[in-house]
């Protein structure tokens, strides 16, 4: 099996590239150890090599993000090495990250050869104005579609509904025995865009020091808006109320959501986000204005306007019985099974 995708670790330390799709992987791997599972990536790493990644076999061809000529020889690379894999391995289909340049390379090169093909959409890949569905013209059969919101998402944009649902799951042995006090208040983690929209984290921990003087909030990740939030963080006197914590290990991340009392998410626009599972998993409470699944789970409070996530957040911290059990979303192992399910039926 293929798996092509426009990014992949570079070697087994690196934590923080693509968290969720890593997990994916080596579920799949766990529960179908006969199979030969090879990650074909596009972009990243920046430079061509073939390496090993807990016995995966990863080949990178170093696209490096470059412009459209560079971009089309990598589909070109891309599309030499999966005919050297075609020949070498009997393969049982490709599975593409993303509606974009995997998609369209992993769709043609399938319809050539008479193999199986899914891509699984996983966010923004499903807004308005993606050329490759133009390109591709998708029929909903060969669509994986993130989440219930994605699949209405792309029915929307597209008039085409895909057919399955996966969403991302969590490895629950990546957490750590819960610790015995919850010390962060609120805690959010994700890149630092306009599109996670920190500066309403910021607002709402401002506004929240007034009735909790002493709140301690964290923000975990890097992006061109750290300055901008830095500076924002300041202008509100909140500089011994919110740590910018910066990119850190994927463990660690899931260390300080064990430490948390609510898990802030102020993003606009969610295909899932795997850091709503990793909390509530981790025990916290989840705020946020997305909601995913269609079904309702317990400790996940949606909102949609700042006064309702600031009104939800102190009815939060101000019940003493609120509990911080784990709640599980999707464990791994069924989101891997129902995946390679789709390539035996």
């Amino acid at each position: 099996m293929v798996i092509l995708s426009p990014g992949f670790p570079a070697n087994e330390a690196d934590s923080t590239c693509m968290p969720p799709q890593q997990i994916f992987v080596k579920a799949l791997k766990e529960i179908c150890p006969g199979l030969n599972i090879v990650v074909l990536t596009f972009q990243y790493p920046f430079v061509a090599a073939e390496y090993d990644w807990y016995g995966i076999k990863v080949i990178s061809i170093g696209g490096k993000e470059k412009g459209r000529l560079f971009r089309t020889l990598t589909w070109m690379k891309a599309w030499a090495i999966l005919r050297k894999l075609n020949k070498q391995y009997q393969l049982m289909g490709l599975l593409s990250f993303w509606f974009g340049e995997c998609a369209l390379v992993g769709t043609y090169f399938a319809k050539r050869h008479g193999l199986s093909h899914y891509t699984w959409l996983l966010g923004q890949d499903v807004k308005k104005g993606n050329k490759y569905f133009k390109w591709i013209r998708p029929k909903g059969d060969s669509l994986i579609a993130l989440s219930d919101f994605i699949s209405k998402e792309v029915r929307k944009n597209y008039g085409i509904l895909p057919l399955n649902v996966i969403p991302v799951g969590i490895d629950t042995s990546l957490f750590a025995p819960a610790p015995s006090k919850r010390d962060i208040d609120i805690f959010g983690a994700g890149s630092l865009i306009p599109i996670k929209q920190y500066d309403l984290f910021i607002e709402a921990i401002g506004f929240l020091k007034e009735a909790f003087p002493e709140i301690k909030a964290v923000i975990c990740g890097k992006g061109p808006e750290l300055g901008k939030l830095e500076v924002m963080a300041k202008s509100r006197n909140l500089e011994n109320n919110l740590l910018f914590a910066g990119e850190l290990p994927h463990e660690k991340v899931l260390a300080l959501m064990q430490r948390s009392k609510i898990f802030l998410h102020t993003s606009n626009y969610e295909g899932f986000g795997a850091v709503l599972s990793e909390a509530l998993y981790a025990g916290a409470h989840v705020v946020s204005f997305c909601k995913p699944m269609a079904k309702d789970f317990r400790h996940h409070h949606v909102v949609k306007t700042m006064d309702e996530m600031t009104t939800e957040i102190l009815a939060i911290l101000r019940n003493h019985r609120r509990g911080h059990d784990p709640v599980l979303m999707c464990p791994i192992q069924q989101i891997a099974k129902n995946m390679i399910s789709l390539f035996v039926s």
